[in-house]
């Protein structure tokens, strides 16, 4: 396992984290409570630390199921919580809302859902154009020095809004999409994280599935799975990913003997985010994160990873479509 630091929290952080969206059951297709706080405590168990939800996610469910897991890990102290604020959802209809009143609910009902009296990392999950990005940082300032937060961070935010940000609050972290397929961030928000010493966090390390070395083609997508309406899952460009994502897997197993889904999470951490999100919501997905550790991607392995992107998607697209509705 390797570790690194979120600003203004002590303990070290494992440089995966269990990214919980799924796990929450909505946009995809349900899940199985049983098997989330299995899949929990495995990745616990198997050394992850930083535990990554959103009170979104399954609208409170998938935090519920946080708190239930750590309550039966019985290390609270042991774990990073990092969780969000910022949506709404009147109806299951979720919308973007910072407002003050929004956001002193969403503490409230974070902090009982987990049942914790502090959360470790707390994350503005999408910029509010409907709200003064000042009042939303005062707000989570107020928390901060209040002590029931121990540190700041945003989600989807540009280096624009980071600025505007960071000269009312402190800001400890970003979480951006990046991944492999996914790599509009480099210019932008990672080039300016790193450039001011703010922890990144990216989240789809694995796209969706797509490089997890588990897709398909036959891969049917059930209920609400947002893959549905994912550009990347519709045809030509599924083709073209599916044929990248073998010739990946090919390249892996050739090169490193790894399994691509290594790859995909080693790609990341080598091209210097702090922490990899690795989605799961059944243990035996959290079982290949030991192949992670141990070795590093060099700049040869990097050309040859983009020679093979390059060759095969040419109608690439990000990931723009997740974006809720302001």
């Amino acid at each position: 396992m390797e570790f690194t630091q979120i600003p203004n929290i002590e303990q070290k952080a494992s440089r995966v984290a269990l990214g919980t969206w799924s796990i929450g059951g909505w946009l995809w297709g349900g899940s199985d409570d049983k098997d989330s706080i299995k899949t929990i405590l495995r990745a616990l168990e198997k050394g992850i630390n930083v535990i990554d939800t959103a009170p979104v996610y399954g609208f409170g469910h998938a935090e519920k199921l946080v708190g239930k897991a750590l309550k039966e890990f019985g290390s609270r102290d042991n774990v990073i919580i990092a969780t969000k604020a910022g949506i709404n959802w009147e109806n299951q209809k979720p919308f973007r809302d910072c407002s003050k009143n929004r956001l002193q609910q969403e503490i409230e009902d974070s902090l009982k859902r987990l049942d914790v009296e502090a959360i470790d990392l707390y994350q503005i999950h999408w910029p509010d154009p409907n709200t003064p990005i000042e009042e939303a940082a005062e707000f989570m300032k107020g928390l901060l020095d209040q002590g029931k937060i121990r540190a700041v961070g945003v989600s989807n935010f540009s280096p624009e809004e980071m600025d505007i940000f960071r000269q009312i609050s402190p800001l400890h972290s970003c979480q951006p999409p990046y991944n492999l397929f996914e790599r509009e961030i480099e210019e932008s928000a990672l080039f300016y994280c790193l450039k001011n010493r703010i922890a990144v966090l990216g989240y789809g390390a694995l796209c969706r599935g797509l490089l997890s070395g588990k897709m398909s083609k036959d891969r049917s997508f059930e209920g609400d799975d947002l893959r549905q309406k994912d550009p990347k899952f519709q045809e030509p460009r599924f083709s073209e990913y599916l044929e990248a994502a073998c010739r990946l897997e090919e390249w892996a197993e050739k090169k490193h003997g790894r399994p691509l889904i290594a790859v995909a999470v080693r790609w990341m951490l080598d091209k210097r985010v702090n922490i990899a999100l690795w989605g799961a919501r059944k243990p035996k997905q959290i079982d290949d994160v030991d192949s992670v550790w141990g070795w590093k991607l060099k700049e040869d392995d990097f050309a040859e990873i983009d020679h093979i992107i390059f060759e095969t998607i040419k109608q690439p697209v990000g990931p723009e479509f997740m974006a809720p509705p302001s």
